[in-house]
């Protein structure tokens, strides 16, 4: 029997999941344009779900390489001959599993002609590898590696990226063979990473992403896709729940956040009796703000480390401060990226309900701390 799943990758077969077949329509197009670009989006945002769907969709027409960083210690990223040893490792195992020639997966696992020496040698050693497997291969390649923003702030991975570059731009002029496309997701936004092409002395940085298309697909769910997952879940259990109006009520409290979208769901199933109305779906909220998970986790603990996103967040939600929409504010910028903010006409606001409530209760919760101790004093 299927169940509402919070943690790790949905599966079709095993969970109830919203039908994000327009999206991926919309991503698939970007692949077969040859586009490279970045899913960032924040925490539990249904990134690797997403990806996961995108290899069962596109794993007959080309072959995937798919890995994650997830699990990679720092010590993978600590030079360029490291990292691509690990990346030619992780790359060999995914392939494994496609229905490439064994005697191609062979060759690209061979370390054979390693001279892992110099600062360029090891990424001139990987370029020629991903060449030779390319114009070797009988399908076209893709690469998709999830949580990339891991190493995002370590030289040999930028360094990855700007041969990725390199080889991209050379495609586009016929003088190289390299992946179809490229596909990395993380919360921040690689794009705007920088590669040092300079002494560090002078101090010159150059983005090393810049040819990675806008990734403009929107992750959250609709209440129409809501409801799609509600009526999955309708056929399974005949509850004689208004899927209208459930959907339209947990999307009121999550914006359509995926994870809140499943946590308000899975609480329903699970703990709320198996009663679909307006009320359960207020318990449900109720039961996931007073609880423990890793989200709410992040959310505190970023806002904690940033002194100035702090203050914006604690006047919207405290003195009733509007924040006009300025793409180009940092302090805009990571509330997006954080997933704290959502744009609303020309201005943001707190990205959903629960956030706003959780946060809310935070501060309300600091304040009457410092009450006390003031007090005290």
């Amino acid at each position: 029997m299927k169940e509402f799943n919070v943690t790790g990758t949905c599966i079709p077969e095993e969970n109830y999941m919203a039908d994000i077949t327009e999206k991926l329509e919309r991503i698939t197009e970007m692949v077969e344009k040859g586009q490279y670009f970045t899913i960032n989006r924040a925490r539990q945002y249904g990134k690797t779900t997403m990806l996961a769907a995108l290899y069962r969709r596109l794993k007959n027409k080309y072959y995937m390489i798919r890995m994650s960083f997830e699990s990679c210690s720092e010590e993978s990223f600590e030079n360029n001959g490291t990292f691509v040893k690990v990346f030619i490792s992780l790359a060999a195992d995914s392939l494994e599993v496609t229905d490439l020639n064994p005697e191609i997966v062979n060759e690209w696992s061979s370390l054979d002609l390693w001279e892992g020496k110099g600062e360029k040698s090891p990424f001139e050693y990987l370029s020629k590898k991903i060449t030779s497997l390319c114009k070797k291969s009988d399908k076209e390649i893709l690469l998709m590696i999830d949580e990339a923003d891991k190493s995002s702030d370590n030289q040999s991975f930028l360094n990855f990226l700007g041969m990725l570059r390199n080889k991209y731009l050379r495609r586009r002029e016929g003088l190289d063979v390299t992946f179809r496309s490229v596909i990395l997701a993380g919360v921040y936004d690689i794009k705007n990473l920088k590669l040092k092409i300079r002494s560090d002395a002078e101090k010159k940085y150059n983005s090393p992403w810049n040819i990675a298309a806008d990734f403009n697909v929107d992750m959250s769910f609709s209440p129409e896709e809501i409801g799609g997952m509600l009526s999955e879940y309708e056929k399974d259990h005949g509850t004689g729940m208004d899927i209208l109006e459930i959907s339209r009520e947990i999307y009121f409290y999550t914006s359509g956040y995926p994870y809140l979208v499943s946590r308000l769901c899975k609480w329903i199933d699970e703990e709320g009796g198996r009663v679909w109305s307006t009320e359960n779906v207020r318990k449900a909220e109720c039961a996931v703000l007073n609880s423990e998970n890793t989200l709410f986790d992040d959310l505190i603990k970023n806002i904690e480390n940033d002194a100035e996103l702090k203050r914006i967040v604690k006047d919207m939600l405290l003195n009733g401060l509007e924040v006009p929409f300025v793409q180009s504010n940092e302090i805009v910028k990571k509330g997006l990226l954080f997933g704290f903010f959502s744009r609303h006409e020309n201005n943001v606001r707190i990205a959903n309900i629960i956030f706003e409530t959780y946060l809310y209760n935070h501060f309300l919760i600091e304040k009457l701390l410092e009450n006390r101790r003031q007090t005290a004093i």
